[in-house]
């Protein structure tokens, strides 16, 4: 059985949910290799060293292209030139056109709901509406979606009047290198490389409105204000104009100082970054999923999550839930969890114990799995 995945940004510098997702899927389907032949489609890029010990793939390093024009035309081309037999579609979007079956992950669907904000990036902008105008078209020629979460099946499946079966939930994982660090030596290096405060808040964020950027620097300025704000937040890869234009709307221009921002840390070293917070950080107002709620917990921190969309689903009774739209139950929950050390400790035990639950290899499994039971179907009907 011939397999071919899209990574198409796998290659990329900056790797982020997506691009993790599927690195973390490919890395984990050598398990596999006497059942499944894969073939990986990848753009060339920077980073191809992300795959260098991958064994049993067949990758193949495609032109650079737009991305419509890579996937609509290009993508094909190699699927049917590499002989795949169903194609794997793993970030939101797949051809139009394939003569072979196809699976896509729908992460999400939230470029789809007119009521969210839209993005403040010009990128962000047109990937929403590329995804808008293809997605309803890919559902109804995609033979299995696979989903993240209960909560985004459930999104999915009622906006487009869909079966229950059609979708199937594969819960992500959490990278085998995300673990408590503890050696001194490398603790140290690490925090200065990044020039880290000695304690800190961590929070992961972008221009994207659904991550609550606002209300994070509105309840830090509120605890300012109270004078109860001890520590930095720590805040990597983020635009440093667009912190500047919020602190201006929120007339708190001197919690610059209280902020440290830093460049975009490389995936395999995000868990020492981790490992020196105090606690983490995670008040989005939607997620399908919160990869990063899993792997602070692995790391051995303490996690406030919103009680909103999939957080709840993935963080089960091992994070501090707040509501987002709440600056001040989101300060609240940054006091508490610095100042309660009993509340800290637990969190820290369920979050370690929550973690465990959720593996890549437990990922690759349900979708070969799926895999096997469309390529059976599909040679069941031809033979019909």
């Amino acid at each position: 059985m011939r397999v071919g995945i899209e990574a198409q940004r796998l290659f990329r510098k900056k790797k982020h949910g997506m691009d993790i997702v599927a690195l973390e899927l490919i890395k984990n389907l050598h398990v596999f290799n006497a059942e499944f032949e894969f073939v990986v489609f990848v753009k060339k890029g920077e980073d191809a060293a992300c795959l260098s010990e991958v064994k049993g793939i067949e990758l193949v390093e495609l032109p650079n292209a737009p991305y419509p024009i890579w996937e609509q035309f290009i993508l094909p081309w190699a699927v049917r030139k590499y002989k795949v037999q169903l194609l794997h579609c793993t970030s939101n979007t797949a051809p139009l056109y394939l003569s072979v079956p196809l699976v896509v992950t729908l992460h999400d669907i939230i470029y789809l709901d007119r009521s969210s904000k839209s993005s403040s990036s010009f990128y962000q902008k047109f990937g929403n509406y590329y995804r808008a105008w293809l997605v309803p078209k890919i559902v109804k020629k995609a033979s299995k979606l696979i989903t993240v979460s209960a909560f985004e099946k459930k999104n999915i499946q009622t906006f487009f009047g869909l079966k229950e079966d059609f979708i199937q939930i594969i819960y992500n994982g959490v990278g085998s290198h995300f673990k408590q660090q503890l050696d001194p030596n490398l603790l140290q290096e690490f925090k200065l490389k990044y020039q880290l405060p000695e304690e800190y808040i961590f929070f992961i964020g972008n221009t994207d409105p659904k991550k609550n950027v606002e209300g994070v620097l509105h309840a830090l300025h509120l605890l300012k204000i109270k004078g109860k704000l001890n520590l930095k937040l720590v805040m990597p890869d983020i635009n440093r104009e667009y912190i500047q234009s919020i602190l201006v709307k929120l007339n708190a221009q001197n919690l610059i100082d209280d902020l440290h921002i830093l460049p975009y840390v490389p995936n395999n070293e995000l868990p020492y970054v981790l490992s020196l917070a105090k606690v983490f950080l995670y008040p989005s107002i939607r997620e399908s999923f919160g990869i990063p709620i899993l792997e602070a917990m692995k790391c051995g921190v303490p996690v406030i999550a919103s009680d909103t969309s999939s957080m709840p689903e993935v963080a089960g009774d091992a994070a501090l839930f707040i509501n987002p739209f709440e600056v001040e139950s989101i300060a609240d929950a940054i006091v508490s969890s610095l100042e309660n050390e009993t509340e800290r400790m637990v969190l820290i035990q369920k979050g370690l114990k929550r973690a465990e639950q959720f593996t890549w290899s437990n990922n690759a499994r349900e979708t070969t799995q799926l895999y096997k039971l469309i390529l059976s179907n599909s040679k069941q009907t031809l033979m019909n």
